[in-house]
């Protein structure tokens, strides 16, 4: 099963969206949170996230949803300092819808391809009805 971290600056925001991904979508034990230094301070550091997305592989890849720009950029950076190959992949995104439709495709049991475009698909999801 593809795993999917949500990165954010908060702890409690990356915990959030992992708590109602999971209710949304079903149990999924591959859905890390990490949000937040280690102190509880608000920011991201790149040596949690790479736990985090070698905690949450399974080998069949890890989607990750991440929130704001430096965000992306300890991401990045946790990608470049994994020990073991793993295909990680940044998913273009809005963190909650991405993570909601993420998890959903994820618990299919479907490729690390197609969980990564419903998370980008949730992009043009429309809140006007």
């Amino acid at each position: 099963m593809v795993g999917i971290v949500v990165v954010s600056h908060s702890k409690k925001v990356a915990e959030g969206v992992v708590e109602l991904a999971a209710q949304m979508a079903g149990a999924n034990d591959h859905i890390i949170p990490c949000g937040g230094m280690e102190d509880g301070s608000i920011g991201t550091d790149a040596v949690r996230i790479m736990e985090a997305i070698s905690d949450a592989n399974t080998g069949d890849g890890v989607a990750i949803l991440v929130d704001l720009g430096s965000g992306i950029l300890s991401t990045q950076t946790a990608l470049d300092l994994l020990e073991e190959p793993i295909d990680a992949r940044i998913a273009d995104a809005p963190i909650l819808e991405g993570a909601v439709a993420a998890a959903a495709e994820a618990g299919q049991g479907t490729s690390l391809d197609a969980v990564i475009g419903a998370a980008e698909e949730a992009r043009t999801f429309s809140k006007n009805l």
